[in-house]
């Protein structure tokens, strides 16, 4: 799995840190037989056998592995696996292996009832595991990438966080806040999208009794934030003029009220986000560029849930946990959300599996499987997904091409960017986009969309 272009190494490197280290490939073991777990299996020797009892797995059995189940190979760019005559059959991404027939696995690999995701480096899991603090499930990136955040806060007077609508900024602002000088303050939440432009400037700034017809006195979101932490969510919304204003502000340190004659002393910490690429925006004269070198950096960059498999499983968990306590989690559905791209990430994923676990209360069923999940959950540039699986079958959804639609201009936008972020490798830009290389190549074809050369893939 690869970068996405963050200032941190993504999740799905599971690296942590972006300098030059020996690496571990190996397995994430992220479900047993109805138990969910974040174990790394590295592949020490290139070559790993897996079956019921494997040393490897270590306590954990699964009864529907065969003892010789599978055996996973790395060649330092791929990993394949072969079925070694299993009972129960093996799945690569979704798909039966026939036994002998090696095949190359990209996002999940299922031996029994027992989930396994390839990983170029475990290393950062074996060291720092996933972690659940204050209600949220952290892997060993978003560890990494807190860390920074809790630096930064600690040394400087802003923060800009960058990531797709719900990787959980919002979590990542807290910690800012929580981290810096300012923790005991407030924290004033804006979300610069919703705020209609004609009240842009007195919502921010406040305004003075007469300022206009019916105004009255009232503090704006920057008096309201100080001595504490301004976050500006999806900044770039925000009319220019009054950007320029909010930038004086920033600088001086000062509030100037609509209506007011004196402006008033604030000392705040300010935080922005958003899941636009800045630089463009200051291109495209959406954000004042003297604005963006205020707030733009430092900047943090959330790898998208994609990048974050070993979180899947614990996600699941509490979310159905949410909606009952006696409800568990079939391989299928674990299987099925690993594969999907989940382009509404953490938050799409709870969503989901909360509708997911409520319809499966309907059906008066106490296992959550693929066939409760919307076939729409997690899916991305097509209107329509796989059909659910049926119920007695452990195996993924199947269906046909998915019905093609327009790409609107973020979606092309996104497939664009992880072109050039992996030199035009289609198998490299699909895993990034959490999706088969298949899927992309029409995707591209479709909507003329060039890819540029493209390795052979063997």
């Amino acid at each position: 799995m690869d970068k996405d272009g963050s200032t941190l190494q993504s999740s799905g490197e599971m690296s942590g840190s972006s300098t030059a280290v020996a690496r571990t490939p190996g397995l994430i073991l992220l479900f047993s037989h109805g138990v969910m777990s974040a174990k790394a299996l590295p592949l020490l020797s290139g070559s790993l056998e897996l079956g019921r009892g494997a040393a490897a797995m270590g306590e954990v059995h699964d009864l529907r592995m065969s003892r010789r189940h599978a055996r996973i190979q790395f060649d330092g760019r791929r990993f394949q696996v072969i079925d070694l005559g299993s009972q129960n059959g093996t799945f690569v991404d979704g798909e039966p292996l026939p036994a002998g027939t090696p095949r190359e696995a990209q996002r999940v690999i299922r031996l029994g009832d027992s989930l396994f995701v390839p990983c170029p480096d475990v290393g950062p899991l074996a060291k720092h595991g996933v972690e659940i603090m204050d209600g949220f499930v952290r892997g060993p990136a978003v560890q990494a990438l807190l860390a920074e955040v809790t630096r930064a806060a600690q040394l400087g007077f802003s923060l800009h966080v960058h990531g797709e609508s719900g990787t959980g900024k919002e979590g990542v602002v807290q910690a800012f806040h929580d981290h810096g000088p300012h923790r005991e303050g407030p924290l004033v939440a804006v979300n610069c999208a919703t705020i209609p432009q004609g009240l842009a400037e007195r919502l921010l700034f406040g305004s003075k009794r007469g300022a206009y017809s019916g105004a009255d006195d009232a503090e704006g979101f920057l008096q309201n934030a100080d001595g504490g932490t301004l976050f500006l969510d999806e900044v770039v919304e925000l009319d220019l003029a009054v950007q320029a204003k909010l930038l004086r502000a920033l600088e001086a340190r000062e509030v100037l009220p609509l209506g007011a004659s004196r402006p008033k002393k604030v000392n705040l910490r300010v935080c922005s986000a958003t899941h636009r690429d800045l630089r463009a925006q200051v291109a495209n004269g959406k954000l004042r560029e003297d604005l963006y070198f205020r707030i733009g950096r430092p900047e943090v960059t959330l790898p998208p849930l994609r990048q974050r498999p070993e979180e899947v499983p614990l996600l699941l968990q509490r979310a159905v946990a949410q909606v009952s306590d006696g409800l568990e989690l079939h391989v299928s559905l674990v299987e099925t959300c690993l594969l999907r791209p989940w382009p509404g990430n953490v938050r799409e994923l709870l969503v989901e599996a909360r509708s997911a676990a409520h319809a499966a209360l309907m059906k008066g069923a106490r296992c959550v499987e693929a066939r409760h999940l919307s076939p729409s959950a997690g899916t991305a540039f097509s209107s329509t997904a796989p059909a659910a699986p049926a119920p007695e079958a452990p195996s993924l959804p199947r269906g046909g091409a998915p019905q093609a639609r327009p790409l609107n201009d973020g979606e092309r936008a996104r497939i664009e960017t992880a072109l050039r972020e992996h030199g035009g490798n289609v198998a490299a830009t699909a895993r990034a986009l959490g999706m088969h290389r298949t899927q992309l190549r029409r995707l591209l074809e479709r909507h003329a969309i060039p890819a540029g050369a493209e390795p052979d893939e063997g």
